[in-house]
């Protein structure tokens, strides 16, 4: 049992990067009704970006480590928002009175070309990892509380979750960008003929949403330090479009508290890989899918309900 409450704090860690994740499925969602199966790569792409900056386009001597964890965000929301404004332009626009099935199969063309455009670009060989170096002894420095370890790296990654999904928040729900996109989720027609710039609205989601992804795929590939792969979206993509059907696909709190469940809910795993005598960790995966299934059969439409215009 003492190992609980410091599986509790990993779990929400690693929730919170989820919960990043579904948060841009859940926009994209509640506002095109689309699932964008290519979000998992830009996730991807995210790391690759912090990759670059921390390892070779930054001198990592000279720059402090908060100073260069900030570079890393930003390039990596960056690059990712411009992405996503790529792939909404060139993918999916064309298609957006398309029957839903022709767009569908257009985001896992997307994802697919992403993951092996990727390999032309990146050039992986071995898998690159970007913890060791870019946190050093600064940000591994480990701080103890009521019994519950964190290192300085993980306090920062919990506290920049925290930051953004309250600036998502406060955009959706109190600015005039937030409302006209809360309008074209309740009505796509409506909306347009009320003067809402659509095209401009359902750009701006898919520049929030792949941000969050780049930043979450900066934050784990530092935290965790996973040997980077263009297929390194691939699950943890799979989880966070379960934890935003978990929550109420489009719903944002739901997202959120999506995330955080499928966190906690793999550290449970691990924790009770404890008490038995075979090792369950290798099964810590297949905890998204038993809550899926679990959620799809009892409540349908999420822990919160779908519709994002209750947000």
């Amino acid at each position: 049992m003492d190992q609980l409450p410091q599986q509790l704090v990993n779990g929400i860690q690693l929730g919170a990067i989820y919960a990043l994740i579904a948060l841009g499925y859940t926009m994209v969602y509640g506002v095109l009704r689309l699932i964008n199966f290519a979000h998992g790569d830009v996730y991807m792409v995210g790391a690759y970006i912090a990759y670059y900056v921390s390892m070779q386009w930054i001198d990592r001597d000279v720059v402090h480590p908060y100073m260069l964890l900030a570079i890393m965000l930003i390039s990596a929301m960056v690059g990712c928002a411009l992405l996503g404004m790529l792939i909404e332009r060139l993918a999916y626009r064309p298609l957006r009175h398309f029957s839903r099935m022709s767009v569908l199969i257009t985001a896992i063309g997307v994802s697919l070309l992403l993951e092996y455009g990727g390999l032309l670009i990146f050039k992986t060989a071995p898998p690159p990892s970007i913890a060791e170096d870019v946190r050093g002894p600064f940000l591994q420095e480990r701080f103890e509380v009521a019994g519950i370890f964190m290192d300085r790296g993980q306090i920062v990654v919990l506290v920049v979750t925290l930051v953004l999904m309250v600036l998502l928040w406060h955009f959706v729900t109190r600015t005039q960008t937030g409302r006209a996109m809360r309008a074209v989720a309740q009505d796509f027609d409506t909306a347009a003929l009320m003067g809402v710039d659509v095209n401009k609205i359902v750009t701006i989601t898919f520049l929030i949403g792949s941000a969050l992804a780049g930043a979450g795929g900066m934050m784990n590939a530092t935290a965790l330090g996973t040997p980077l792969t263009t297929f390194y979206g691939l699950l943890p993509g799979v989880k966070a479009f379960i934890a935003a059907v978990l929550g109420g696909i489009g719903n944002i709190p739901g997202a959120v508290a999506g995330g955080l469940i499928m966190g906690v809910a793999e550290a449970m795993v691990i924790w009770a890989d404890l008490f038995v005598e075979f090792d369950l960790t290798g099964y810590k995966d297949a905890a998204a899918f038993v809550i899926l299934i679990t959620i799809l059969i009892f409540r349908p439409g999420g822990l919160f309900g779908s519709p994002m215009e209750k947000v």
